[in-house]
């Protein structure tokens, strides 16, 4: 039997494949997961990586640690020049690792636990299956960081969730959980914290072992027919309105604000705030 082929290393995610399977880790266990451009760069790489395996058929995105991911890294808000992945500025990365996980050929899963947070919510977005724990706590707080959803994230939203809740969600950045999400069609399922696991990897499963081409043509027409109806390629745009927001006066306080009150928390509990 030939061996699989040994993915690359990376330094902020961890990549493992059998040939048939795979699974894609968020690695930043001290920062709950949060996107650096870095980050996204490497998510992008591995996307490509999995392209060109001949046998595989499904990857598990998850995340190390308490929660699968905080969402945009705030520390990016202050990056320069090029983005590390290509795209005009640095703030297009999200958008370009968003896409090139919607349009890697296997099924992808995402395996959600702990805090699921804006950007994060975005890479969940862009896999194809959701299963979260009983107790995950889903928000997207860009409107109160004075900053639009980017990355297509409004898109994707709308594909899932629908136009109306996703304005809902979005403006207000009410937190919601897994019951919610469940009823909304954002998830296949919820399981027991404890039972996580092993529904993914039952489902996981249960994809390697269909015909590949059947499954990986089964995405493709349901993408195919889906970007008809939301247009994520609009999302090209998205950093321009990312980039003026972070000129906005108003935005400013509101993001000085945030960070203050995520500051003091931390201070108050030793743990990274939600």
């Amino acid at each position: 039997m030939a061996t699989a082929p040994q993915p690359p290393d990376f330094k902020t995610i961890s990549v493992a494949s059998d040939g048939r399977r795979a699974t894609l880790t968020l690695n930043r266990p001290k920062s709950l997961n949060a996107l650096s451009n870095l980050l996204m760069a490497e998510v992008i790489d591995a996307a490509t990586w999995f392209d060109h395996q001949p046998d595989l058929r499904v990857v598990v995105v998850r995340g190390e640690g308490r929660a699968f991911s905080a969402g945009f890294d705030l520390n990016v808000f202050d990056d320069e020049g090029p983005s590390p992945a290509g795209g005009r500025v640095p703030a297009d990365t999200g958008r370009l690792m968003a896409d090139a996980l919607e349009r890697t050929s296997p099924v992808l899963i995402a395996s959600l636990h702990g805090h699921v947070v804006g950007g994060g919510l975005v890479v969940a977005a862009a896999c194809d299956l959701r299963i979260a724990s009983d107790d995950v706590s889903f928000s997207i707080p860009e409107v109160e960081l004075g900053i639009p959803l980017a990355w297509g994230g409004i898109p994707r939203l709308v594909r899932e969730i629908g136009p109306t809740l996703t304005k809902e969600l979005v403006m207000t950045c009410r937190p919601f959980g897994a019951d919610e999400a469940l009823a909304a069609g954002f998830l296949n399922r919820v399981v027991a914290a404890t039972d996580l696991e092993s529904a993914v990897d039952d489902l996981a499963e249960s994809l390697a072992a269909r015909p590949r081409v059947a499954i990986t043509a089964t995405k493709r027409h349901v993408n195919a027919v889906t970007d008809q109806m939301v247009g994520t390629g609009r999302s090209w745009s998205d950093a321009d309105g990312l980039t003026a927001a972070l000129q906005d006066s108003e935005g400013k306080a509101s993001r000085a604000t945030y960070m203050e009150r995520l500051a003091a928390k931390k201070s108050a509990t030793g743990k990274q705030p939600q």
